[in-house]
C-alpha cells in the first residue's frame, strides 16, 4: 500500500493568499465602474421602452412621418406658403388619402368578413383530404397504446373555459385606444411640420464653437435626407408591390383585389413575418375561393414570386448599399422591438433601424456600428475570401 506524500499536497502560502487590495482597487477602477454604469442604462432603457410603450409609439410614428412629409413642406415653402399653412395642407391630404383609402375598401372587407365562416368551412372541407389521413394515423397510434399498456384512461374533469379578450383586442388594442392613438400621431405630426427647424435652431442656439454648428447643420440635414429617401423609397416600393399583386390576383380570377394588394402592402413594412403572414392568408383564400387546388395555389405563388423580385432586385437597386441593412440586423431588431412594442413595433423596427443606421453613418463616433448594420459589399467579401 503507498502512503501518499503529505508535502504534495500542501499549496504555497502566497499562492492562497488572496491580493484584497488589487481586488478592491479592480472593483473601483474606472473602467468597472463604466461597465456598470453602461448596464444600469441599457436596463434602464429597456424597462423605459417597455413600460413608456403607449407613450412612445405615438411619438414614433409621427416623427417618421415627419421625416417623410418634411421635403413636401419645403416645396411648398419654395411657393411662399408658410410652414403652420402648409402643415395643415399636409397632414389634411394625408388624413382625406387614408380616409378614401379605407372608405374604398371597406365594402370588399365588410363582404369578406361576412363571407368568412362559409368560405372557411370550404376550406377545412378541401384540406380534410390531406389532415385525414395523419389524424387516423395519430388515432391508431393511440390505439395501439391502449391495447398495450391494458389500462383505461384516466376520466378527465371537466375542464371550464374562461372568454379573453378578442385577437384583434390583444394584438391592436381597442378601437377607442387605437383612434386616440391615431389623433395624438397627426396632432403631434402637424406641430412638428408647422414647427420647421425649431428645434434644430435651439440645438445651433447653445452649442458653444461655430464649428460644432456648421457639423450640426450638416449631420441634420444629411440624417433628413437620407431618412425621407428610404421612407420614400421604401413607401412607394411597397404601393407598387400591393397593386402588382393585385392586378396578377385579378388575372387569376379572385375578388376583392385591392383588398388584398392593400393587405400585402402594409404587411411587406415587417420583414419576413409579412411574407410569411400574407403567404399564408393568400393561401387560404385561394383555396376557400377556387375549387381547384393546383389553381388555389397559384394565388400564394403568384405573391411569392413577386416578393422575391422585389426584395433581390428592385429594392437594392433603388435603396443602394448604404441604406439598406443586413438580415441579422432586421431579425434581431425586428424580434426586438416586437417583444417591446407588439406588432406597433413590428412595422416600426425597420424604419427606426434605418434611421438608426444613417445617424450612425453621419456621426464619426458611432460609423462603427453603422457599419455593422449595413449589407456587405464585394470587396468586402473578397478581402475575406483572401484571407
Amino acid at each position: 500500500m503507498t502512503v501518499p506524500d503529505r508535502d504534495s499536497d500542501i499549496v504555497p502560502i502566497s499562492a492562497a493568499t488572496p491580493d484584497a487590495g488589487r481586488t478592491v482597487e479592480a472593483v473601483s477602477s474606472s473602467r468597472a465602474r463604466s461597465i456598470e454604469r453602461t448596464v444600469l442604462t441599457v436596463l434602464a432603457l429597456l424597462y423605459t421602452l417597455y413600460f413608456a410603450r403607449d407613450f412612445l409609439i405615438p411619438i414614433a410614428f409621427a416623427l417618421l412621418l415627419n421625416f417623410l412629409l418634411s421635403p413636401l413642406l419645403r416645396v411648398l415653402g419654395r411657393i411662399a406658403i408658410k410652414p403652420p399653412i402648409g402643415a395643415a395642407i399636409i397632414v389634411f391630404l394625408v388624413l382625406a388619402a387614408m380616409g378614401g383609402t379605407m372608405y374604398r375598401l371597406a365594402g370588399p372587407a365588410q363582404r369578406w368578413v361576412a363571407s368568412a365562416p362559409e368560405s372557411f368551412r370550404r376550406t377545412q372541407a378541401k384540406l380534410g383530404g390531406i389532415i385525414r389521413p395523419v389524424q387516423q394515423v395519430s388515432k391508431n397510434v393511440d390505439q395501439a397504446v391502449d391495447a398495450v399498456g391494458g389500462e383505461q384512461r384516466p376520466i378527465r374533469a371537466p375542464v371550464v373555459v374562461q372568454t379573453g379578450p378578442s385577437l384583434s383586442s390583444r394584438l391592436f388594442g381597442t378601437t377607442q385606444r387605437l383612434v386616440a392613438d391615431m389623433i395624438e400621431v397627426f396632432v403631434l405630426l402637424y406641430f412638428l411640420l408647422a414647427g420647421g427647424d425649431l428645434f434644430l435652431q435651439k440645438l445651433i442656439k447653445v452649442l458653444p464653437h461655430f464649428s460644432d454648428k456648421v457639423k450640426a447643420v450638416e449631420i441634420a440635414r444629411a440624417t433628413e435626407s437620407a431618412v425621407s429617401a428610404y421612407l420614400t423609397t421604401t413607401l412607394v416600393v411597397n404601393i407598387v408591390e400591393g397593386l402588382i399583386v393585385a392586378g396578377v390576383l385579378k388575372l387569376l380570377g379572385m375578388p376583392n383585389v385591392l383588398l388584398w394588394g392593400a393587405i400585402v402592402a402594409c404587411l411587406e413594412f415587417v420583414p419576413y413575418l409579412g411574407a410569411i403572414t400574407a403567404i399564408g392568408v393568400l393561401t387560404v383564400v385561394g383555396i376557400s375561393t377556387f375549387p381547384d387546388i393546383g389553381h388555389a395555389l397559384l394565388v400564394p405563388a403568384s405573391f411569392l414570386a413577386i416578393n422575391l423580385i422585389q426584395a433581390n432586385l428592385a429594392t437594392p437597386v433603388l435603396l443602394g448599399h448604404r441604406l439598406t441593412l443586413n438580415p441579422v440586423a432586421i431579425f434581431v431588431g425586428l424580434s426586438f422591438f416586437f417583444w417591446i412594442w407588439g406588432v406597433p413595433g413590428a412595422f416600426l423596427a425597420v424604419p427606426l433601424l434605418a434611421t438608426f443606421k444613417i445617424i450612425c453613418d453621419h456621426v464619426a463616433s458611432l460609423a462603427a456600428i453603422g457599419e455593422f448594420l449595413g449589407q456587405r459589399d464585394e470587396t468586402e467579401r473578397r478581402i475575406t475570401a483572401r484571407l
